[in-house]
């Protein structure tokens, strides 16, 4: 598996400089544009789940542990931290976007029947793990509900509201931007709050903020470690993006609102990595000086992750309802919802008794992309070469996403 993930990730790094060369200047502009705000919102919020928020509180210990896992010893807990979540693999989010939005017009990989089975089995099983991470970490944000460390009845509740709430705002594209939007002030929001605990009302030097801003510096100059996986853990996580890529990639090409591909690029690297970057410090903190989040802390913490569950749910449902043809025009709103609702929770509870794997789904997507640049090579290699950028039917109308249902 490692050599299969080291082989899908010098690809996707040779893509995306393949990209540059040729569509550099190339304006790309999606079927549904909206304005970059909104654009980076919908990155941000569909391109990340609930592990942004309840993962790093669990991890900073161990990558401290030097002893434990030696091959964290060339950087400190949050730049990894930051590594795992931060920048560089964007990028893969990058590649499938740009594809989708101005290759796949023209090639049409992705409408041969195997390959759309395979996609929405990727779209499916990833919309899956997403609920089953908020529902393996409630008990540890939420120990006053239970005993910190079993699911019980009210976590699967909290998880099947979740996914009732996604699965109605897929009914109509145009919850896309008031979600998408509204959950970036939350979590701007979550992060003032939680910061102003530590710095304005608490005992914290602010000093000790900027110093934590400054650790994430020790990533980028050692960004070549992240490359490739550090561990089997690393490589958990790696596969996980991959997983993500391919759906992420479909979804966000619809709303590129006429970027330049190197600029499309640069804002997937940079703005979603500036809030991580900024949480993650504040995280820190709480985890070096011994900061409790008891109470109030992880409530809002939660709360926030859930609706960073809806969104993502939202996306993928949206996608995969729409290439299998499961559309609430199909079947009406009352059939379409209970389908989803249904089909997602049992899915979810595979992924709880450990049937599923998220790396297979990530080791499905690579496998995935090998084929398409097969295909590509054998029978469109001069469709490509003549791609001069977005099909011409694609106009800047930000209004549009308004008349759309």
């Amino acid at each position: 598996m490692t050599i299969w993930l080291n082989a899908g990730i010098i690809f996707t790094l040779l893509a995306i400089v393949a990209i540059l060369i040729k569509w550099g200047n190339v304006r790309v502009v999606g079927v549904t544009p909206v304005r970059t705000f909104t654009f980076i919102a919908i990155l941000f919020t569909s391109g990340l789940d609930v592990g942004l928020i309840m993962f790093p509180l669990t991890e900073f210990a161990g990558y401290a542990d030097i002893k434990a896992s030696p091959e964290y010893a060339f950087a400190n807990p949050l730049s990894i931290e930051f590594g795992y979540w931060g920048f560089l693999i964007w990028g893969f989010y990058f590649l499938t976007c740009f594809y989708f939005c101005v290759i796949e017009p023209k090639v049409k990989f992705f409408e041969i029947p195997w390959v759309k089975f395979l996609n929405n089995v990727v779209i499916i099983g990833t919309c899956a793990f997403t609920a089953y991470l908020l529902l393996s970490n409630l008990p540890w944000y939420l120990p006053e509900l239970g005993d910190g460390s079993n699911v019980i009845p009210e976590f699967y509740l909290i998880v099947l509201a979740a996914i009732c709430f996604a699965v109605y705002s897929s009914t109509d594209i145009k919850y896309v931007r008031f979600l998408s939007i509204s959950t970036t002030w939350l979590f701007i929001a979550l992060i003032g709050f939680m910061w102003a605990d530590a710095f304005l009302f608490g005992d914290s030097e602010l000093s000790a903020f900027t110093k934590n801003i400054g650790l994430i510096g020790n990533y980028f100059a050692n960004i070549n470690e992240f490359v490739l996986p550090l561990n089997d853990y690393h490589e958990f996580y790696l596969f996980w993006w991959f997983a993500w890529s391919i759906m992420i990639g479909q979804f966000t090409s619809r709303f590129v609102g006429g970027l330049k591909t190197y600029q499309v690029l640069a804002a997937m690297l940079i703005f979603p990595s500036i809030p991580i970057a900024i949480w993650f410090s504040v995280l820190y903190h709480y985890h070096e000086a011994g900061i409790p989040t008891e109470g109030i802390k992880n409530f809002a913490m939660v709360f926030v992750g859930v609706v960073f569950v809806i969104n993502s749910l939202d996306s993928l449902i949206r996608l995969y309802t729409d290439n299998l043809n499961l559309t609430v025009k199909r079947f009406g709103k009352f059939k379409y919802i209970a389908m989803n609702v249904v089909a997602l929770s049992l899915l979810t509870l595979l992924f709880k008794l450990e049937f599923l794997q998220i790396q297979w789904v990530g080791a499905l997507v690579i496998g995935l992309f090998f084929i398409c640049l097969g295909f590509i090579a054998y029978s469109k290699l001069k469709t490509v070469s003549n791609i001069e950028g977005s099909p011409k039917a694609n106009k800047i109308d930000y209004t549009k996403i308004e008349t759309i249902s």
